[in-house]
């Protein structure tokens, strides 16, 4: 009451005054010795972080003055500013994304129902208004006093990101503690940059050891190269904060802002002379290997691409690039690493990736070189049938402009899950070198000629002589040009004036589907 009486009497000056000692208040947030520390450990606050990822001047701030109400285990009165988190939106190349940044300077980022909620408000700005939703993590996890309100919380945050997925980008950046439950929203959303200051695990280092006895520290359990090249699941390694906002931003440009738009279109080179050098790329020997990101790096814009999970199931890549000022999304066989051969995590890589893709009406093109999918007991038993099937999936269900390229080896079922001709793919070009068949020329001369082969005087000359003839009847590129199974053979060096012109040609795309709720996608 005393208070009461005391802000009635105050001046409009005084009420202004107060006004920006408490808005001061919330720019320090956990106090000038928590930031102290916070630096020390090489990471920025929350606000330094928005600062850095937005355009200068365009963050608006929302629900700063938000309070929790827990009054359970001494955090009645307790004041947390801004309950821990910065929401609000801003632009980044003058356009509009929704954003929370958690702020381990306060109660170490602990999240309560409040902060819950907030990130909640951003999350259904971003659907509103059909912008991209950034997601700062630096949280110790659930705010213990706060009990199953915080549990909640996370609930209705995953929630959310699953109405958000694939109507707006959704992006995770890992700057600090992600633990327990709130793993789980990252692993929602679209892409996860993790820096090598963070960790990110459900289960901490004690535990393990409590249950089952396996040492391990939280930067071997959950560090970046863990989650990025053993698990899978981060898509980004960042060298610190500045350098996640920075990718954040690139990664951002390359991305409509919503699943009814287009990508916004760049500026680029209009000319398309032939490049000779990829007439070099590939070599005589059909064995040796060859570097695929020289192939990326001459048909796309100024030789300017993102790799995405560059260090995981890297006998596959895929990438955002630009080909005529457009983004196109890049899946790619590597032949250096091992042959360029499909396995487990090289078909989840590209179906997710894919997916996405056709999610943001993002065009996809497919460099073919692969020899099939990788055989062995550890393959077989750990579901390659089914984990590769998501590739012939997502590839027959996406509707985005598809292009493939066959470069050289396109065997088996794994010339299909590569965006195969017939898994409705729009264009399919081959270079000369293309061989495109069920298996391997030597493979298959000694399955088809075996009775003849072991009847020859010399088998090895024969094998040799037959091999090379069923080399010249099936894996050239014209028995399938005879076939429709390839459109055009064309020139390695003409490779990036086909692909803009086959891609100009498809803008307009239209593809009718049944009506259904969704397929079913393997699991």
């Amino acid at each position: 009451m005393a208070e009461s009486a005391v802000r009635s009497g105050m001046t409009v000056a005084e009420r202004i005054k107060e006004l920006h000692e408490k808005k001061k208040a919330l720019q320090e947030m956990g106090g000038a010795k928590r930031v102290e520390k916070q630096h020390a450990a090489g990471k920025l606050t929350a606000r330094e972080r928005v600062n850095k990822l937005v355009d200068e001047g365009s963050f608006q701030e929302q629900f700063g003055f938000a309070k929790h109400r827990c009054t359970f285990f001494g955090m009645e009165g307790k004041d947390l500013p801004a309950d821990g988190v910065v929401t609000g939106c801003g632009t980044i190349d003058g356009r509009l994304v929704h954003l929370a940044s958690q702020d381990f300077t306060v109660a170490g980022g602990a999240a309560g129902e409040v902060q819950c909620d907030k990130i909640v408000e951003m999350m259904k700005a971003s659907l509103k208004t059909g912008s991209p939703f950034v997601f700062v993590n630096d949280s110790g996890g659930a705010r213990i006093q706060e009990g199953i309100d915080s549990l909640a919380g996370y609930g209705r945050i995953f929630y959310h990101n699953v109405l958000l997925s694939g109507v707006v980008p959704q992006i995770s950046m890992i700057c600090g503690p992600c633990a327990g439950g709130a793993a789980y929203s990252p692993a929602l959303t679209d892409f996860i940059i993790q820096t090598k200051k963070a960790q990110m695990f459900i289960t901490g280092p004690s535990v393990i050891k409590q249950v089952t006895g396996e040492d391990v520290t939280a930067e071997q359990l959950g560090g970046p190269e863990a989650q990025m090249a053993y698990s899978g699941v981060v898509h980004f390694v960042a060298e610190d904060d500045e350098h996640a906002m920075a990718i954040c931003q690139d990664l951002i440009s390359y991305l409509p802002s919503n699943n009814v738009e287009d990508a916004p279109e760049h500026d680029h080179p209009d000319e398309f002379e032939l490049d000779l050098s990829l007439n070099d790329i590939i070599p005589d020997n059909p064995k040796q290997g060859y570097d695929m990101f020289e192939v990326i790096k001459r048909i796309v814009d100024g030789g300017k691409y993102l790799e995405v999970q560059s260090t995981f199931a890297q006998n596959i890549i895929i990438a955002f690039g630009r080909i005529n000022g457009r983004t196109v999304g890049i899946i790619a066989n590597q032949p250096m690493v091992k042959a360029g051969c499909l396995d487990i995590d090289a078909s989840d890589k590209s179906s997710r990736f894919i997916r996405f893709c056709n999610a943001f009406n993002i065009p996809l093109v497919t460099l073919v070189d692969v020899p099939g999918f990788m055989p062995g007991v550890e393959q077989e038993y750990g579901g390659i049938i089914r984990h590769g099937a998501k590739m012939l999936f997502v590839y027959s269900a996406a509707t985005v402009p598809k292009v493939s390229v066959i470069l050289r080896k396109a065997y088996g079922g794994a010339y299909l899950a590569m965006s195969g001709k017939d898994l409705g793919t729009d264009r399919c070009a081959a270079w000369p070198t293309a061989e495109i068949a069920v298996m391997g020329a030597e493979g298959a001369a000694g399955v088809v000629f075996r009775r003849e082969i072991e009847a020859a005087d010399d088998p090895k000359a024969k094998r040799a002589e037959l091999i090379e003839t069923y080399r010249e009847t099936f894996s050239t590129p014209y028995v399938a040009g005879g076939r429709r199974m390839v459109d055009e053979v064309i020139e390695p060096a003409a490779t990036r004036r086909y692909l803009a012109m086959a891609l100009d040609s498809l803008v307009t795309k239209r593809e009718l589907r049944p009506e259904k709720k969704h397929g079913l996608i393997p699991l």
